[in-house]
C-alpha cells in the first residue's frame, strides 16, 4: 500500500508564534507549506477588515483547501498547514482532513503566555506594517475569547511546546 503524507497544523493564541513555526517544520520536513494568511491575501486583497470578516471568507477557502491538501496527502507528501487550529470545531476540520484519506497527522500546541503573544504581537505590527491594523492589543483580546486549548479526548497527536518561564 502507498504511504501517505503527515499533515501537521497548529494551535497556540494570535501571537504564539505558529507561522514562524510552520514555516521552521516545514523546511525541517521538507513538506509542502499551505499558509491561510496568504491565500487570504490573495484571494481577497484588502477585503478582510475585521475578524468577522475574515471568519467569512476563511470558510470560502475551506472546502477547497481540505480537497487540495487531501490530495497533497494522497501521493505521500507531508503537509504542514500554517492554518489556526484553535477551536474544537477547526480541529475536528484538520482531523477528517486527515482521517479521510489514512494520513497521520500533529497537532503542534505553542503553549505561550498571553503577556508573550503581546509582545509579539508588536513586533510583527514593526516587521510587517500591513497588518498593523489587524495586530493590536483589542482585536487580540477579542479573539482570545474564542480560544480553546486542545484535549486529549479529541483524539488528536498533540505536541505541546511551552515557553520558557
Amino acid at each position: 500500500m502507498k504511504q501517505v503524507g503527515t499533515l501537521y497544523f497548529f494551535c497556540g493564541k494570535m501571537g504564539a508564534g505558529k507561522s514562524t513555526k510552520a514555516k521552521q517544520l516545514a523546511k525541517e520536513k521538507h513538506a509542502v507549506l499551505l499558509s491561510e494568511d496568504e491565500w487570504l491575501s490573495i484571494l481577497y486583497p484588502n477585503q478582510i477588515a475585521s475578524f468577522e470578516g475574515y471568519l467569512t471568507f476563511s470558510a470560502q477557502l475551506k472546502p477547497l483547501v481540505k480537497k487540495h491538501v487531501q490530495n497533497i496527502l494522497s501521493v505521500g507528501t507531508d503537509v504542514v498547514m500554517d492554518f489556526p487550529a484553535n477551536t474544537k470545531k477547526l480541529r475536528k476540520w484538520f482531523l477528517d482532513i486527515a482521517s479521510e484519506v489514512n494520513a497521520s497527522h500533529q497537532l503542534i500546541f505553542l503553549h505561550v503566555k498571553n503577556e508573550q503573544c503581546l509582545r509579539q504581537i508588536a513586533q510583527r505590527r514593526i516587521e510587517q506594517p500591513e497588518r498593523a491594523a489587524f495586530d493590536t492589543e483589542a482585536v487580540f483580546i477579542h479573539v482570545t475569547k474564542f480560544f480553546e486549548a486542545p484535549e486529549a479526548s479529541e483524539g488528536l497527536h498533540i505536541l505541546e511546546f511551552r515557553e520558557k518561564e
